[in-house]
């Protein structure tokens, strides 16, 4: 029999289910890595972030804890105690004042020992901000988001929220089902608070925890990389940019930089080479200073600017490594797109995706400069998350219109070489991939996937998306996955693969 073994230096950062080796154990796969990094490792000097790491743990802290209530309307002492651990670990939360929340203004402010204050201020249109060190106000002026959608009350599913009547359970163990939607809540240390199942686009599974509704954003953390990358297969599909072309970032176009290099598929799989520190890096280590992967959330500053400086660690589509800044960037590039058409870039999202594909929840959040920051901060309904996942297995055609360019879909659920190269055939274009066989789903299968077991899997051998949003409190025991592995398991036996 094969033994499966997890890999420790990812697991703590990404859902573990999908870091699994077959007769390898885990200290010499990551040697193998190091070994191939370190022959491909260009000459450069590491400069970690600045600033203090207690000041950008608490800004995370004021951040999540201000979503948590403006947004999924959550208590604060919940909120306190069961969301957003890994931008904010509980040992720091510790180290600060107890988060002070202003109703009226719609802030969250949190005082360092030193006499610093961290505040996150709620806006109508772009959700919960971190305000930079030292200022309080932003440098950009928040706007308010129109949907062109229908009553859903009134309207049917999927545009709707009107469910329609008709049984599709004939071909379908609907008992098997309903396990699995009770699966999806045990034990409650999994802090599971939605799932939702659709089959052939319709909605054969749905439960919400207490608090939660079908209409509740929740936070979804970096299953929003998946949501850049449909921004940016929009663009594609308009014309603005090809999946091959080198990125054009402005900040790379200087003679002789070796960035110039670095194509938009090449930040699509997260293989760009740049020298952004991560949690999840085989060779992360902590003594070198707070990590970009988490500053560029936590920093109060210009996201994209800060990305688009890091100099190469690699050279391009050689290494895959799990790092914002690459979805950081294909934001950048949807900005410079959407802005070069003419056209609003914090009203774009809803235009030309949202309003088309019956999306009224989604909530995208942004840095103090109104750059969104979807590379884990984003908030929607789990019904809403499923939409998204429909027309990914409607492989990006949505009521008779291609949204998505064709054969977008296939790449983003393509396994990226650079990965694959690594020993890790679990990532494709800002999608994951059950590649490994490591999830008790088909090899088909691709996800979005965020911290806290956030995801959205699309199985199109089974013309199944399953939904699972929950809160994440950085529990060791992971019983978010195993919950969502048994709640898999038992919708596999109960919705038969289709026949090819």
């Amino acid at each position: 029999m094969k033994k499966t073994v997890k890999i420790p230096f990812l697991t703590s950062f990404v859902l573990s289910g999908l870091i699994s080796f077959a007769q390898e154990s885990s200290s010499d796969v990551k040697s193998k890595m190091l070994a191939r990094a370190a022959a491909l490792q260009l000459k450069t000097t590491y400069k970690a972030p600045p600033g203090d790491a207690l000041s950008h743990n608490t800004a995370g802290y004021a951040k999540i804890m201000c979503s948590a209530v403006f947004i999924t309307g959550l208590t604060p002492e919940f909120a306190a105690e069961n969301v957003g651990y890994f931008t904010a670990p509980f040992a720091e939360r510790a180290k600060v004042g107890k988060p002070k929340i202003d109703y009226e203004k719609k802030t969250v402010s949190i005082e360092i020992p030193n006499g610093i204050t961290r505040t996150a201020i709620y806006t109508e249109g772009q959700g919960c901000i971190t305000l930079s060190e030292g200022r309080n106000s932003l440098y950009f002026k928040p706007i308010k988001i129109s949907r062109n959608l229908p009553d859903a009350t009134t309207t049917p599913w999927p545009m709707g929220d009107k469910l329609p009547t008709t049984d599709m359970s004939s071909n379908i163990d609907m008992n098997k089902v309903k396990q699995a939607e009770d699966s999806a809540f045990t034990p409650a240390e999994a802090h599971t608070a939605a799932f939702v199942v659709t089959y052939k686009g319709r909605i054969i599974a749905e439960k919400y925890g207490e608090g939660t509704t079908k209409n509740t954003p929740l936070e979804s953390w970096s299953m929003g990389k998946s949501l850049s990358a449909t921004i940016m297969g929009i663009l594609i599909k308009q014309g603005v940019y090809k999946l091959e072309q080198p990125a054009p970032i402005p900040q790379w176009q200087g003679k002789g930089d070796g960035r110039a290099n670095i194509r938009i598929m090449d930040l699509m799989h997260m293989s760009s080479g740049l020298y952004c520190r991560a949690p999840g890096d085989p060779d992360y280590d902590r003594s070198l200073g707070y990590p970009d992967h988490m500053y560029l959330y936590t920093g109060g500053i210009n996201s994209f600017e800060y990305a688009a400086n890091l100099p190469q660690q690699y050279p391009p589509n050689r290494v895959g490594r799990y790092r914002n800044c690459d979805p950081v960037l294909i934001n950048y590039l949807n900005r410079l797109g959407i802005e070069g058409k003419g056209e609003n870039y914090h009203r774009f999202p809803q235009k030309e995706l949202f309003d088309k594909i019956g999306i009224r929840t989604m909530v995208m959040e942004t840095d103090p400069y109104g750059n969104f920051l979807t590379q884990g901060y984003e908030f929607s309904s789990a019904r809403d998350w499923a939409r998204l996942g429909n027309l990914y297995l409607q492989e990006g055609v949505w009521n008779g219109e291609q949204i998505l360019p064709e054969g977008f879909t296939k790449f983003v659920s393509t396994l990226a070489e650079p990965w694959v190269a690594d020993g890790l055939p679990i990532y494709g274009g800002l999608f994951w991939i059950n590649g490994n066989g490591g999830l008790p789903i088909p090899k088909d299968a691709y996800l979005m996937r965020g911290a806290g077991g956030q995801s959205v899997t699309i199985i199109p051998s089974h013309d199944l998306v399953i939904v699972r949003l929950g809160h994440y409190k950085g529990s060791v025991q992971r019983e978010d996955e195993k919950s969502l592995n048994k709640a898999y398991t038992l919708m596999m036996e109960a919705v038969p693969e289709k026949k090819k």
